[in-house]
Protein backbone atom coordinates (compact mmCIF):
# COMPACT_ATOMS: atom_id res chain seq x y z
CA UNK A 1 0.00 0.00 0.00
CA UNK A 2 3.01 2.49 0.97
CA UNK A 3 4.96 1.56 -2.36
CA UNK A 4 1.77 2.58 -4.26
CA UNK A 5 1.43 5.94 -2.16
CA UNK A 6 5.20 6.56 -2.88
CA UNK A 7 4.41 5.88 -6.86
CA UNK A 8 1.48 8.36 -7.16
CA UNK A 9 3.68 11.01 -5.30
CA UNK A 10 6.33 10.54 -7.63
CA UNK A 11 4.34 10.55 -10.78
CA UNK A 12 2.32 13.58 -9.80
CA UNK A 13 5.83 15.55 -8.64
CA UNK A 14 7.07 14.42 -12.28
CA UNK A 15 4.41 16.06 -14.11
CA UNK A 16 4.45 19.11 -11.81
CA UNK A 17 7.84 19.50 -12.76
CA UNK A 18 7.21 18.89 -16.62
CA UNK A 19 4.64 21.44 -16.58
CA UNK A 20 7.10 23.56 -14.77
CA UNK A 21 10.36 23.47 -17.18
CA UNK A 22 7.99 23.48 -20.05
CA UNK A 23 6.47 27.21 -18.81
CA UNK A 24 9.99 28.72 -18.15
CA UNK A 25 10.80 27.77 -21.62
CA UNK A 26 8.09 28.89 -23.20
CA UNK A 27 8.58 32.47 -21.38
CA UNK A 28 12.34 32.27 -22.57
CA UNK A 29 11.26 31.66 -25.89
CA UNK A 30 8.33 34.46 -26.03
CA UNK A 31 10.69 37.35 -24.62
CA UNK A 32 13.45 36.45 -27.14
CA UNK A 33 11.31 36.94 -30.31
CA UNK A 34 8.61 39.56 -29.19
CA UNK A 35 7.43 42.42 -31.23
CA UNK A 36 7.04 44.46 -28.27
CA UNK A 37 8.79 45.06 -25.01
CA UNK A 38 8.31 47.65 -21.60
CA UNK A 39 11.49 49.50 -21.67
CA UNK A 40 10.47 51.54 -18.25
CA UNK A 41 7.62 52.06 -16.34
CA UNK A 42 7.36 55.13 -13.86
CA UNK A 43 3.74 55.04 -11.45
CA UNK A 44 2.31 58.16 -10.40
CA UNK A 45 0.09 56.79 -7.82
CA UNK A 46 -2.45 53.79 -7.49
CA UNK A 47 -3.23 52.56 -10.68
CA UNK A 48 -1.27 55.78 -13.15
CA UNK A 49 1.77 55.71 -14.66
CA UNK A 50 3.90 56.45 -17.47
CA UNK A 51 5.47 53.59 -19.33
CA UNK A 52 7.96 53.31 -22.43
CA UNK A 53 7.41 50.93 -24.72
CA UNK A 54 9.25 49.82 -27.89
CA UNK A 55 7.77 48.15 -30.59
CA UNK A 56 9.84 47.60 -33.60
CA UNK A 57 11.73 50.56 -34.26
CA UNK A 58 9.36 52.90 -32.23
CA UNK A 59 9.48 53.82 -28.84
CA UNK A 60 6.08 55.19 -27.51
CA UNK A 61 5.70 57.14 -24.45
CA UNK A 62 2.38 56.08 -23.17
CA UNK A 63 0.07 57.74 -19.98
CA UNK A 64 -1.42 54.84 -18.03
CA UNK A 65 -4.86 55.26 -15.56
CA UNK A 66 -7.44 53.10 -14.65
CA UNK A 67 -9.80 54.46 -17.94
CA UNK A 68 -7.48 55.09 -20.45
CA UNK A 69 -4.26 55.04 -22.41
CA UNK A 70 -2.77 57.98 -23.98
CA UNK A 71 -0.54 57.88 -26.49
CA UNK A 72 1.92 61.18 -25.47
CA UNK A 73 5.00 60.60 -27.74
CA UNK A 74 6.24 58.92 -30.51
CA UNK A 75 9.91 58.48 -31.13
CA UNK A 76 12.29 56.59 -33.31
CA UNK A 77 14.98 53.88 -32.03
CA UNK A 78 17.86 55.24 -33.60
CA UNK A 79 16.68 59.04 -32.52
CA UNK A 80 17.73 58.11 -29.26
CA UNK A 81 20.23 56.53 -27.27
CA UNK A 82 19.00 54.31 -23.89
CA UNK A 83 21.51 52.82 -21.76
CA UNK A 84 20.45 49.86 -20.15
CA UNK A 85 22.01 50.60 -17.05
CA UNK A 86 19.83 54.11 -16.30
CA UNK A 87 16.60 54.39 -14.57
CA UNK A 88 13.69 55.40 -16.07
CA UNK A 89 13.95 59.21 -14.85
CA UNK A 90 17.25 59.29 -16.96
CA UNK A 91 15.48 57.56 -20.25
CA UNK A 92 12.31 59.65 -19.71
CA UNK A 93 14.54 63.10 -18.94
CA UNK A 94 16.38 62.15 -22.36
CA UNK A 95 13.48 61.27 -24.37
CA UNK A 96 11.64 64.76 -23.21
CA UNK A 97 14.62 66.40 -24.07
CA UNK A 98 15.17 65.12 -27.29
CA UNK A 99 11.32 65.90 -28.12
CA UNK A 100 11.72 69.91 -27.04
CA UNK A 101 14.66 69.89 -29.62
CA UNK A 102 12.86 69.20 -32.05
CA UNK A 103 9.71 71.32 -31.58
Amino acid sequence: MTGTYLQVAAALLFVVLLIVAAGFVMKKKHNRFGLMSVVSYQPFGPKKGVAALKIGKEVLILGLTPNDIRLLRVFKDEDIDLPETEGFQGKFGKLMNIGAQRT
